[in-house]
């Protein structure tokens, strides 16, 4: 009976730490929720974030691209979607790096 208490005590921590490294690692399809209704509305904005964050899948270095957007507006929304989403990746990779320094 002890055996197979502390094989579900095992179970437990092993499901609750796997499912803990899940939600730091799942990167929601929507927007982030601290991105106020203009920035979600905002194409050039989505458009930075979209990118920021593909460049900081890539491990690339940060390089804002805001010449692909006309107006002096949509560049600098672009460049703060940017920044927002490379940095958010990069954050979150290192702290799942920290918590898990076999990687």
């Amino acid at each position: 009976m002890k055996k197979l208490s502390l094989f579900v005590i095992a179970l437990a921590l092993s499901v609750s730490w796997a499912a803990s490294l899940q939600s730091t690692n799942h990167q929601p399809a929507s927007l982030d929720t601290n991105v106020n209704a203009a920035q979600a509305t905002n194409a050039a904005f989505r458009d930075g974030l979209y990118l920021g964050r593909l460049e900081a899948e890539r491990g690339s270095e940060s390089h804002v691209a805001s010449g692909r957007w006309a107006r002096n507006q949509d560049r600098i929304s672009f460049a703060a979607g940017y920044q927002q989403g490379y940095n958010s990746l990069i954050a979150t990779r290192a702290v799942v790096n920290q918590a898990d320094p076999a990687e």
